[in-house]
């Protein structure tokens, strides 16, 4: 659902809830013959649905006008660089995805690697498009630390979107040439 130029997606775990819930007030209408349920039950179940998306627009909404100012000021920077130093800077990384979790519940973890290493990438709202192992992407984010008081460096997603496929001569001209050897 679009509403401007916002994207909303509806996440599988607030469906799952409402369809559950939804066959529970209706099994108790039906078992109890109590139809003054159905006002509030009705009623609570539509809020079960709309908090989610309210908050998923407010979300993208955020990100989007976040994405003009990382863009401006994020630092290219390639896996291997990326470490605590750069604690809350901005960067921006180009790799291909390698893994992909939670995206039904609009919070994706991505695993994004390029020549030099892997780095996970989270987002907390889905991206614009639709992200899947193997695409060539291009992250605007933040360094953040996996966890508050420990864990190692990670990047917190503004923006993920996907770029051109390589082809085979941009393959090429990126494979680092091997050293020879001393003999």
């Amino acid at each position: 659902m679009k509403i401007g130029n916002i994207r909303v997606r509806f996440a599988i775990l607030p469906i799952a809830v409402f369809l559950i819930l939804t066959f529970i007030l209706l099994y108790t209408v039906w078992v109890t013959g109590d139809r003054n349920l159905l006002f509030w039950g009705i009623l609570a179940l539509v809020f079960i649905l709309l908090i989610p998306l309210v908050l998923n627009y407010m979300s993208q909404h955020q990100y989007s006008n976040l994405i003009p100012v990382y863009e401006a000021q994020a630092k290219t920077v390639r896996v291997n660089q990326v470490n605590l130093s750069l604690l809350a800077e901005p960067v921006r990384l180009v790799g291909i995805v390698e893994k992909t979790h939670f995206q039904f519940l609009n919070r994706p973890t991505f695993v994004v690697g390029d020549r030099t290493g892997e780095i996970s990438v989270k987002m907390f709202t889905a991206p614009a498009e639709k992200i899947r192992k193997g695409d060539r992407v291009e992250v605007l984010g933040q360094v953040i630390k996996r966890y508050v008081a420990a864990g190692e460096a990670v990047i917190n997603a503004v923006s993920i979107r996907k770029l051109d496929p390589v082809t085979p001569v941009e393959a090429a001209l990126t494979v680092p040439k091997k050293k020879g050897r001393r003999g």
